[in-house]
């Protein structure tokens, strides 16, 4: 399954998450993303601030067309990203749409 082709989609209150057996086989289909408090979490090192705030622009600008927000933090020039579907409080496939976007966002730039 390429994650990056599909599109997120709505998301309303009341979508269960995804079962356990279900992010377990999504997790394999996205690079370097760990399980952190049931989001998908990852860290990203880049080589110095202005770098990390430009990753963080077109983040924004990926987040945005997907209508699918992930919380970030920045230090200095690490970036630390956390993704999850906060209407349903858990995982959903849009997460792994947004993370896969996210990675090829990466390749990308490096």
């Amino acid at each position: 399954m390429d994650l990056t082709q599909k599109k997120c989609a709505p998301c309303e209150a009341g979508t269960p998450p995804l079962e356990e057996s279900k992010i377990n086989e999504l997790l394999k289909e996205i690079h370097a993303w760990k399980l952190k408090d049931r989001h998908l979490y990852k860290k990203l090192k880049f080589k110095d601030f202005v770098d990390a705030i430009k990753f963080v622009n077109s983040l924004a600008e990926i987040a945005e067309s997907e209508g699918h927000h992930p919380d970030f933090s920045v230090h200095y020039n690490i970036v630390e990203v956390e993704i999850w579907t906060h209407a349903i409080n858990g995982l959903s496939e849009n997460d792994f749409i947004l993370a896969s976007r996210i990675d090829a966002l990466i390749k990308k730039i490096n």
